[in-house]
């Protein structure tokens, strides 16, 4: 199925999401797809909740209410994955983006996966690692937020450096996995295999706006053109 044509299902947890950036979510989940159902679930009757009120109709957003019943529990997981679970046995979408911090999504990532549809997380960096790798493809927040623009210092590029360096054991097995017979990769393969081993490997944690970008500022690679019928597909080699 064309990628365009893909249906998403965005379910958000309020208690455990920012609404400000709302906006920068849903542009990042229709990137795989149409978002067709759009749920922010919490206790709409606590003050928490108003932030998420001016956005509602502005994006169509439906609320969904969830009472906590025992102080200092929180039951919005509870009722997101019962509706997941529902959306899923219905068969009304292609794919999930769970906007979360909480490994209490755990299971229901693991269970969409099992079934072969997509699923997707959005949450920060402190996201519980066994969420972020049940999911196909997981998305820091961070990632999202607009960064201001400032020369770039040296602590910094050093900073960009080491974040690398941390990772290169993943870039070279995607590498190992991606080449062919020319000892070639094509950085689209390259893309996929990265995201397969580390769902969220994503090049803009390095300061970078394109994969070809990322791989180009690397030592050890050589980024080359390759055009076919009008369109690049850039190779990667090892120096």
């Amino acid at each position: 199925m064309d990628i365009k044509n893909q249906k998403i299902a965005l379910l958000v947890d309020g208690d455990n999401a920012q609404a400000k950036l709302m906006d920068l979510i849903l542009e990042e989940a229709s990137k795989y797809g149409k978002v067709t159902i759009r749920r922010v679930y919490g206790d709409w009757t606590v003050q928490h909740m108003n932030q998420w009120k001016g956005l509602l109709n502005e994006m169509a957003f439906n609320p969904i209410q969830k009472f906590s019943y025992t102080t200092g529990k929180n039951s919005t997981d509870s009722a997101l994955i019962i509706d997941a679970m529902d959306i899923l046995h219905d068969n009304l979408v292609d794919g999930f983006c769970i906007v979360s911090s909480d490994s209490d999504y755990t299971g229901l990532a693991k269970r969409i996966r099992e079934d072969g549809i997509f699923v997707m997380g959005i949450g920060e960096q402190k996201t519980p690692n066994a969420f972020v790798k049940s999911c196909e493809i997981f998305t820091y927040i961070e990632n999202l937020e607009p960064k201001t623009e400032i020369p770039e210092k040296k602590e910094t590029v050093k900073k960009q450096n080491e974040k690398a360096a941390i990772n290169i054991k993943l870039i070279n097995k995607a590498f190992d996995m991606s080449i062919n017979e020319s000892s070639e990769a094509y950085i689209s393969t390259l893309g996929i295999n990265l995201r397969k081993l580390d769902p969220s490997f994503d090049v803009r944690t390095y300061g970078c706006k394109t994969l070809t970008q990322f791989f180009s500022k690397l030592r050890n690679f050589v980024v080359m053109d390759n055009v076919v019928n009008g369109l690049n597909n850039p190779l990667v080699k090892k120096k």
